[in-house]
This record gives structure tokens, C-alpha cells and sequence, in this order.
């Protein structure tokens, strides 16, 4: 077995440079004949909430604080699959949703980094759809702890990791600007233009830094963009928008530059049974419009 992508990556810029130096030699796998494995295992995916336009049709406005620092949850680095692979959805599950996204790579460990420093840490971009339960969601997001199951199923990345001197004349400001679409059934269904980021995949790589230290390899998701998953579409549209998604389905992004992902809905496997909590604590029902007791009014042993 050869060497990963997190292995060249970890070799920094000699092992790339034998890369090319191999692609240029005629060693590497013709396209047609290539098989897409998962783009690599990486040690951390954090996926960030930076298009307005995505939080204001789900949450009905923009609060303030938001503008104030960018937002992100820990993902499952277990879970990625390649770009052409079947996604089972997850065991009860009813409400599956893809999430079109772009996100960036670290190529260099950094601590404490700058913005202007962090952009030199990122080695190239790739597609990410993150693959969301939006029912299990619902229930997570009653507790102060961000998604956990609902997030754990698939996170698909690909199909190629390209390298950030490709992409270098794409830049609005200090904004990565690539053009996005997502198709379900061979139907357009949403896009959006990476320039419209609150922050830029630099200062995201600064923030995740602080404190820290981002790693090779590391992936930093942009979050889902306008118009980018069902969620949104369905808040938008109402009756006429696409069901959630079911076996059989296919979801493909472009993104352009970056090339095309497309992944065909499977069945997933039954749940595994987990009981419920054990209820340690019995709260004495209150007498109507009495409200909780007082405190100063509590006698205690």
C-alpha cells in the first residue's frame, strides 16, 4: 500500500513535490481508471456557521453575537466516505438533509497564528457535504452541548484535495469566491459563491488556532451556504420544497475548480436498543400557580 494523502501532507513540501514529480513521470493513475477512496483521515474536522443568509432563514434573524466570532462544533473524523460513495442513512432517522460546504485543509501545524499567517498553513480545498439527522437535531438542540448523533453519520469529502497556488486568482479581498451548487435527482435545488463568507477560511484557521494548535491534515468546514440543504429549502418554500431524503436519492455538488462529489442514499441499519436515563431525582408535584418553593422558605436536615 502506498503512501495516504495525510502521509504526504505530513511530508510537507519535499513529499508533495514527489508527488508532482510522479504525476509529471506518467506514474500516476489515469482518471478513468481511478477508484475514490476516502480524500484522507484526518485528526479533527471542525465545521463552522458562516453564511448569514443559511442562519437567518433557519433561525428567522442574525443575533448580533454572532457577528462577534465565528461559530464551530468538533465532527467524527471516523465518519467520512469517498465522493462516490453510497451514504446509509443513520438507524431512525426520518429527516436526512445533505449540507453543500467547501472546506480547507492545514498543511502545517501552528499555534496562536495570525490571519495573515494562518493562510500560509493551508494547503489547498476540497467539497464537504455534511450530512445532517435534522430530526435528531431537534432533540439535541434543547441541551447547551451543540449536535452529536445527529452530525455522526457520513461527512463525505472530495474528490480531490487542490492545492491553495490553484486556486490563488479566485480570491475577492481575502475571500475564497468559487461558485456552488447542490442537485438532488438531476435537479438544481441550490448554490451560492464561497465569497459570501462572514469570515474567511484564513481567519477560521486563526480562530481554531487560538489557544491550540491546528495540525496537518485538520479539516475546517465554511458551514452550510445559502440555499445549501433542505432545511433551509423547506423554510423557504414551504409545501413545494423536496422531501427529506430517502434510499435511492442523489445528491451531487460542484463546486467549481474543486470538481464534483455525488453520493446515492442507501438503507441504514436498524437501531441498536439503548435504554432510557435512570431518574435519580422525583420532583414533588406543585400545587397549581404556586410556582417553585422559595428557598429561604426551604427547611433542610
Amino acid at each position: 500500500m502506498g503512501a495516504t494523502l495525510l502521509d504526504v501532507i505530513r511530508g510537507g513540501e519535499e513529499a508533495l513535490a514527489d508527488v508532482a514529480r510522479q504525476a509529471r513521470s506518467g506514474q500516476a493513475v489515469a482518471v478513468e481508471h481511478a477508484t475514490f477512496a476516502p480524500l484522507l483521515d484526518p485528526p479533527s474536522v471542525r465545521d463552522f456557521l458562516t453564511y448569514e443568509q443559511h442562519l437567518a432563514e433557519l433561525a428567522g434573524h442574525v443575533p448580533e453575537e454572532w457577528y462577534e466570532k465565528p461559530l464551530f462544533y468538533f465532527s467524527n473524523p471516523a465518519a467520512i466516505v469517498g465522493p462516490y460513495d453510497e451514504v446509509p442513512i443513520p438507524p431512525s432517522v426520518t429527516q436526512y438533509d445533505y449540507e453543500l460546504e467547501i472546506a480547507a485543509v492545514v498543511g502545517r501545524a501552528g499555534a496562536d497564528l495570525t490571519p495573515e499567517q494562518a493562510q500560509r498553513h493551508i494547503l489547498g480545498y476540497t467539497i464537504m457535504n455534511d450530512w445532517s439527522a435534522r430530526d435528531l437535531q431537534v432533540h439535541e438542540f434543547k441541551f447547551p452541548m451543540g449536535p452529536s448523533k445527529s452530525k455522526d453519520g457520513a461527512i463525505t469529502l472530495g474528490p480531490w484535495l487542490v492545492t491553495a497556488d490553484e486556486v490563488a486568482d479566485r480570491f475577492e479581498e481575502d475571500r475564497l469566491a468559487l461558485t456552488t451548487s447542490v442537485w438532488l435527482n438531476g435537479v438544481r435545488v441550490g448554490g451560492d459563491n464561497s465569497a459570501n463568507m462572514a469570515w474567511s477560511f484564513a481567519e477560521l484557521v486563526a480562530f481554531a488556532s487560538r489557544g491550540t494548535v491546528v495540525r496537518p491534515g485538520d479539516v475546517l468546514g465554511s458551514g452550510t451556504c445559502g440555499t445549501g440543504c433542505l432545511a433551509e429549502i423547506k423554510r423557504t418554500l414551504g409545501a413545494s420544497a423536496p422531501d427529506w431524503l430517502k434510499p435511492g436519492d442523489v445528491v451531487r455538488i460542484e463546486v467549481e475548480k474543486l470538481g464534483m462529489i455525488e453520493n446515492t442514499l442507501a438503507p441504514g441499519p436498524a437501531p441498536t436498543a439503548i435504554p432510557p436515563g435512570r431518574r435519580r431525582i422525583h420532583a414533588a408535584p406543585l400545587e397549581a400557580g404556586s410556582g417553585r418553593p422559595d428557598p429561604a422558605e426551604e427547611v433542610h436536615p
